[in-house]
């Protein structure tokens, strides 16, 4: 099959802006084979994509080969097909230039998916599409759309046009936006070309607020239950099975007098119409062949072929709403999925979920606020490359230095930066690579002072999660407690940098947090010295000492008022950090001020150019 180089754009249209020549080693993800022909780039000329099925080999198999100025794809299927050209897209510099490779492929895992919540805050489809369009770019097949939740049923209904009514929809919350079954239809369409299936999920019989409030009833009631199967018949019309071949039915964080018997009732309706369920765990009891989609850290860190009898779905670790870009980032990186190797008969792959439980009144924000795409990147390498044994008891504490894993992590950290500086540039991406960065750590008394003799030990990275430190290490967390954190840094002469500086990380979920910090001084009480002084925030605060939340406030008033960027050290103005010529000593005091909140200590050196983009900082280095 002939194909002109324009198959590449349509492929892999994200990348509009011009990018500065590009080699092999900064594909994302990374192939597993790859050779190179000679040590040339060539002007491409000509792309030539065929599908030959080949018996035994991955369907998502390709090999691209980029000789003398033409480009050959021989893919497995279509959807092969597109990954070979998303590689080959990654390959091309801004002049059409390639190296000469030989690059053959296939993912690990065959479900590597990205799920929105579009049901507590709506997404507008066009925002969708290039949600989709990110995806593709890197090779993750799934999108997973949460089409309700407590605030809104967001699908059509043309037997019950009460669902869509804004008069049942909470304030501020998206009232009365839904999509049609033509605007669902042509999302999948624009999926399906790009390589993404999508899996349509309805919350039932949990998540769903907005049922109550229209009907007056539960779902799980025999009223209830008259009217939800009238809704997936009539969503199981519109939408082809071809085109949505699985439903998934949520079923989690609810309590109902017959949990089994309402499950058997979802299932039955979803496979009568030839479809497959997959249901939240943990969640209410599945019948067998329903695929779990595991969410709770405690169930994945024990998956095996013997403990979990069924097929499943990764997605323990992986929530972009909680901690920080930094945090999250190498955390997917250093993920093990399914805990295993790579595909087996159960483990199916996994799925990174952004969860909006907080409103949000600014979509423009809604990504950086959650690290993404960074996370997004650190996601698809994991689950197409598969876990590499790292296996780590704690994957938000970066291991030592003497590691592969480390090495590993440093080497992909210069590849997303490559990606963030000429491929990402119409996002805001608020990270920048950090893991090298050496703090040694001191947890004294409470309310105590610094002591070198109590120092604990060692841990590496630009933000350090305090209480994963100390799970690490076997120490049990005071409800209040303090710690120490000491680093040196070397420039060659008097300078002033920039640098992220926090301690706390709240949860877009939950909006547990102490707020934001006083006039003049960091949030959570914590305090900066560099050689003996003391440094404070560079910028005003507008809202000094404002959402302070130290309690869940699930379904409160609180979870109406969306997060400013004041409130998350990465969205915020990088301090200004006087360096001297030689190394300079930095201190940081950070406090856990109650017992659930996140608590971490970040000083994350940024540069910012003359466009507001962040990049690494040259010419520094830590002892």
């Amino acid at each position: 099959m002939r194909k002109t180089l324009a198959i590449i754009s349509l492929f892999v249209c994200m990348f509009a802006s011009a990018y500065a020549s590009s080699t092999a080693q900064n594909l994302i993800p990374q192939p597993k084979q790859i050779k190179y022909l000679s040590k040339k780039t060539v002007k491409l000329k000509s792309v030539d994509i065929k599908i030959i099925p080949t018996e035994g080999a991955p369907s998502e198999q390709y090999t691209l080969t980029t000789k003398r100025g033409k480009a050959t794809i021989i893919a497995q299927s279509k959807q092969a097909e597109i990954w070979g050209a998303a590689t080959l897209r990654q390959l091309t510099d801004n002049e059409g230039r390639v190296p000469e490779v030989e690059i053959t492929d296939y993912p690990s895992f065959p479900i590597r998916g990205f799920m929105h919540d579009t049901g507590r805050n709506f997404r507008e489809i066009e925002l969708l599409k290039r949600d989709i369009d990110l995806m593709s770019a890197y090779k993750l097949n799934v999108f997973h759309w949460h089409l309700t939740d407590n605030p809104a049923w967001r699908i059509e209904s043309h037997t019950y046009p009460e669902f869509n009514d804004a008069k049942y929809h909470p304030k501020g919350r998206d009232e009365g936006k839904f999509y049609t079954y033509d605007q669902i239809r042509e999302l999948i369409a624009y999926a399906k070309e790009r390589g993404v299936m999508i899996i349509p999920e309805i919350d039932m019989p949990g998540h769903s607020q907005y049922f109550n409030r229209t009907f007056g009833c539960g779902m799980a009631t025999p009223k209830g239950m008259e009217i939800l199967e009238v809704c997936l018949k009539e969503f199981f019309k519109e939408i082809p099975q071809q085109d949505c071949p699985y439903l998934h039915i949520g079923s989690d964080e609810v309590k109902v007098d017959d949990p089994k018997g309402f499950m058997s009732f979802c299932e039955k309706i979803v496979r009568d119409h030839q479809r497959i369920p997959i249901a939240w765990d943990p969640g209410l009891p599945p019948a067998e062949g329903t695929i779990g989609q595991i969410w709770y850290a405690s169930i994945g860190d024990k998956l095996d072929e013997e403990n979990y009898p069924r097929k499943y779905i990764d997605s323990y670790m992986g929530y972009l709403n909680n901690s920080c870009p930094m945090i999250n980032t190498s955390r997917y990186f250093l993920h093990n999925p399914c805990n295993t190797e790579s595909s087996t008969n159960n483990a199916l792959g996994g799925i990174l979920c952004l969860w909006n439980d907080v409103n949000v009144d600014d979509q423009s924000k809604l990504l950086p606020h959650n690290g993404m795409p960074e996370g997004l990147l650190a996601f698809a390498e994991r689950f197409w490359v598969g876990g590499n044994g790292y296996g780590l008891s704690s994957e938000t504490m970066i291991p030592s230095p003497q590691s592969q894993a480390h090495k590993d992590l440093v080497e992909f950290e210069k590849r997303l930066s490559y990606h963030r500086d000429n491929l990402l540039t119409d996002y805001n991406v608020r990270w920048v690579a950090n893991a090298s960065i050496k703090w040694q750590i001191s947890l004294p008394s409470i309310g105590g002072t610094l002591h070198d003799e109590v120092q604990v030990a060692n841990a590496w990275g630009g933000v350090i999660d305090l209480h994963a430190f100390c799970k690490k290490h076997g120490i049990t967390p005071a409800p209040k407690m303090n710690a120490w954190l000491k680093t040196e840094i070397y420039v060659e002469r008097d300078t002033i940098i920039r640098a992220f500086v926090g301690f706390e990380s709240p949860s877009r979920a939950n909006r547990i947090s102490d707020g934001i910090g006083p006039q003049g001084k960091w949030e959570s009480q914590g305090r900066v010295w560099i050689n003996g002084q003391e440094i404070f925030p560079s910028q005003q605060w507008n809202e000094p000492g404002k959402y302070r939340y130290h309690h869940n406030t699930w379904h409160q008033a609180p979870n109406e008022l969306p997060y400013t960027d004041e409130q998350l050290f990465w969205m915020r103005e990088p301090a200004y950090i006087p360096l001297r010529a030689g190394w300079n000593s930095v201190l940081l005091y950070s406090t856990r001020l109650f017992n659930i909140n996140n608590w971490v200590a970040a000083f994350v050196p940024v540069s910012i150019d003359s466009n507001g983009k962040l990049h690494e900082v040259e010419g520094i280095k830590f002892r």
